[in-house]
């Protein structure tokens, strides 16, 4: 896998001309893009999806409202903007479940026409889907596994953030990026890093994270290579030290490298991603917290979509692709002498579908993934019952959905 990150290093040296992309302008978009050009001007927005979901072979089915989000944005003059995103998750919140959070609340100061910043809570480029997670910009109705499980999508930290353009290149975007570090307590081989965020509550302070990335165009194709590095353990020297592991600004550091490279053009639209997170204190980790930590995850996945209304319109404006994805998540890619390999952490899967898109900002979409996994391991199984159902390796699951932004 290092051979495709050194190709995509290879490929964002190359880059000379623009990338065109039809993407749907949000009041989000179009404030954050500098469209909006009256000042003292309040924006609202928002996107949403649901889905129906039948595990065809646990014989399971459920319907939920699996997020709704509402955008606030304001323009206090040509240098300052506003943007918030609220988030309910899975229609309310109480004792069994659902989340409501601010997706991200930041404030944006315009440096120079090609320069700007970013403080508050914010999205680092990571990945595809943290930064464009719209239901209307992916296929299928979940979101890539690679990009949930490696990368824990939508990431958001606090932080401060410089953006822009390389100097002497227009097709060369770059961002670079202080956020608070992550809790090394919750990182597991199930979850990755997903419950180790803080996503702005309450987050320590004495650990912080650096992120960075470049963003190329090149004719139809976007290249971008992102890396996370940042401190794991917040808590003060005399805590840290009972524990034994490494506090401070960079202590018990988790390093994450990704790259991605899409196509679009007469109606194919074409994606692949790899990321690698490593976890080089794994041991000392486990051996405070018992948490099961990794020392390295990692995961990839390839997919293809085509419009197929373009074989009967080629100038059609509605969109029904037809498209397949492939992953391979390893979420135990590399476990410490005191970790416990559970394969059931290392899974691939294929996914199929049509996304119908019949105007801007709405998608119906239907989608079957056939995954594939080791078995639990029975050292984790604490108690188990005496006639529990067997766990099934191989899996098919329908998914039927809907989705909006506008």
């Amino acid at each position: 896998m290092r051979t495709v990150l050194c190709c995509l290093c290879a490929c964002m040296i190359s880059l000379t001309t623009n990338f065109v992309s039809a993407q749907v302008l949000t009041p989000e978009d179009s404030l954050n893009s500098g469209l909006e050009s009256k000042e003292h001007k309040t924006l609202i927005g928002g996107y949403g999806e649901a889905a129906y979901t039948n595990n065809l072979t646990l014989e399971e089915a459920h319907i939920n409202l699996t997020r709704a989000v509402i955008f606030i944005g304001h323009r206090f003059s040509d240098k300052i903007s506003f943007f918030s995103e609220m988030e309910i998750e899975d229609a309310k919140v109480d004792a069994s479940g659902g989340e409501l959070a601010l997706e991200q609340c930041f404030l944006k100061f315009q440096l120079n026409r090609n320069h700007f910043l970013t403080a508050g809570l914010f999205i680092p480029r990571l990945g595809i889907i943290n930064e464009n997670h719209l239901p209307t910009t992916y296929f299928g109705n979940h979101r890539p596994f690679v990009e949930t499980k490696i990368i824990p999508s939508t990431w958001r930290e606090l932080g401060v953030s410089l953006n822009g353009k390389v100097p002497g290149s227009n097709r060369l975007d770059y961002t670079l990026a202080i956020v608070n570090g992550l809790n090394a307590e919750a990182i597991n081989a199930h979850d990755g890093l997903r419950e180790a965020r803080f996503e702005g509550r309450d987050a320590s302070a004495r650990n912080l994270a650096v992120t960075a990335s470049i963003l190329g165009y090149w004719n139809v194709f976007k290249v971008q290579l992102s890396a996370y590095t940042g401190g794991s353990v917040g808590l003060a020297p005399r805590s840290a030290d009972s524990l034994q592991l490494e506090s401070g600004m960079f202590g018990t550091p988790v390093s994450l490298l990704e790259g991605n490279i899409s196509y679009r053009k007469h109606g194919w639209t074409i994606k692949a991603l790899y990321a690698l997170v490593s976890i080089p204190d794994a041991g000392s980790i486990n051996r405070a917290y018992a948490n099961n930590c990794p020392e390295q995850m990692s995961g990839w996945y390839a997919e293809a979509g085509y419009n197929i209304l373009r074989l009967f319109n080629d100038s059609t404006k509605k969109d029904l692709s037809l498209f397949g994805r492939y992953e391979s998540v390893r979420g135990n890619d590399q476990m410490p002498e005191n970790g416990i390999v559970n394969d059931v952490n290392n899974f691939s899967c294929v996914t199929v579908g049509l996304n119908y898109t019949p105007l801007p900002g709405v998608v119906v979409k239907a989608d079957l993934t056939y995954s594939e996994s080791g078995i639990p391991n029975p050292q984790l199984q604490i108690n188990p019952f005496p006639q529990a159902i067997p766990f099934e390796t191989k899996q098919s699951v329908l998914r039927l959905g809907i989705g909006y932004s506008f």
